[in-house]
């Protein structure tokens, strides 16, 4: 960040005082918001008859509308707080950009194959689907996790917009290779899947090129009308509140999309979820590790983090349903990807809020107070 200690402080804020104690009443209670929308969406699809086929009567892509609707209403304040002007330093730090595709395309894919096959040995349709969660790397609500564990927004775009690219190069070479080559070559079942570049294409340019497009021109027309102290200081404070509205609009309604589904089958929950929470658990711990290592700063690793952990499912959910099936195996386990990605990734900004002030002494990075840059 051009200028973390302004951005951390504000008047009152003293360096003793943990950070979680001086968040917002609205930013603790978070975690609470989410895991009310998920708690309705759950009822919604399982007490509203037809809901779901409501729901995706219209769609975007693959996508159902409404639930393109909540993400880039979740995603155009954050892109809108990015300083663009600033771009060309992170694109300068090599270590950082070559960290995040090693873990992206490297690390999260293989890790989330070994996780699949040693975890669910017997049930090849959700295995299937876990390695498709595995191989769509995170382009929508990372900025919303990057944004609440104050890591660096300009990093967090440029990483994003990578992945993006990468997506469109790599998802279907990924998905040949991690379910017919590399299972071939182990002795081990395989399964095809066909996967559209198109599809890729389009969930590129709507979930991130509309609010990427929108948060560049707001802020480029905002700062040369009124300058940038209004549009930090007044107006995004305005829009701010608008991604928690679509965060929590966007769980509500996939939830209730997939309530019925997640709440017929707990027992296949669970053995989905174990591999999920493992694969988070472990790619965020080993990706702020590396940061530590090669001393990016809290900012920068927080980004790597959670770039590195975080998971397009709504591009993994439109393959496996495209590929399998609205009631198959593979689908259900797109659909438990987001049902544990969201809750354990809320727990792990608090985690990662908590080891900035043990693990990054006197970096200006580590907010001494989230608040000032309070997501909503």
């Amino acid at each position: 960040m051009s200028d973390p200690v302004r951005e951390a402080r504000r008047p009152g804020s003293t360096p003793g005082t943990p950070v979680l104690v001086q968040l917002s009443t609205l930013d603790r209670f978070v975690p609470v918001w989410i895991v009310a929308a998920m708690a309705l969406g759950l009822l919604l699809g399982r007490s509203v008859p037809g809901l779901g086929t409501a729901l995706e009567a219209v769609t975007v892509g693959d996508v159902s509308l409404p639930i393109a609707v909540g993400l880039l209403l979740m995603m155009y304040p954050v892109l809108a707080k990015v300083r663009y002007a600033e771009l060309d330093r992170v694109t300068g730090d090599r270590r950082l950009l070559l960290a995040s595709l090693a873990l992206n395309w490297l690390v999260g894919p293989a890790l989330m194959f070994a996780l699949a096959w040693l975890l669910l040995p017997d049930l090849p349709e959700y295995r299937t689907g876990l390695v498709i969660v595995g191989l769509a790397r995170c382009i929508a609500m990372v900025l919303i996790w990057n944004d609440l564990s104050c890591g660096d927004r300009e990093a967090a775009a440029v990483l994003v917009a990578i992945n993006s690219v990468f997506q469109i190069l790599a998802f279907a070479a990924l998905g040949w290779f991690y379910l017919q080559v590399l299972p071939g070559w182990l002795g081990l079942s395989t399964t095809s899947a066909e996967v559209s570049v198109w599809a890729i294409v389009t969930s590129v340019l709507v979930f991130l090129g509309i609010p990427l497009a929108a948060g560049f021109a707001t802020r480029t027309v905002g700062e040369r009308t009124r300058g940038r102290d209004w549009y930090e200081s007044r107006f995004l404070p305005r829009i701010g509140p608008v991604a928690l509205y679509g965060l929590l609009f966007t769980v509500v309604v996939l939830f209730a999309l997939q309530g019925e589904a997640i709440t017929s089958k707990p027992w296949d929950v669970v053995r989905i979820a174990v591999p999920l929470v493992a694969y988070f658990a472990l790619v965020f711990g080993g990706s702020f590790l590396l940061g530590l290592r090669l001393r990016l700063g809290y900012a920068r690793t927080a980004t790597l983090a959670f770039t590195a952990a975080g998971n397009n499912f709504e591009l993994a959910i439109a393959v496996a349903i495209g590929t399998f099936g609205v009631t198959s195996g593979q689908a259900l386990a797109g659909v438990v990807g987001p049902l544990v990605e969201v809750p354990v990734l809320v727990a792990l900004v608090y985690v990662s809020l908590w080891a900035a002030r043990r693990w990054f002494p006197g970096d200006p990075t580590v907010p001494v107070t989230p608040s000032s840059r309070s997501q909503w």
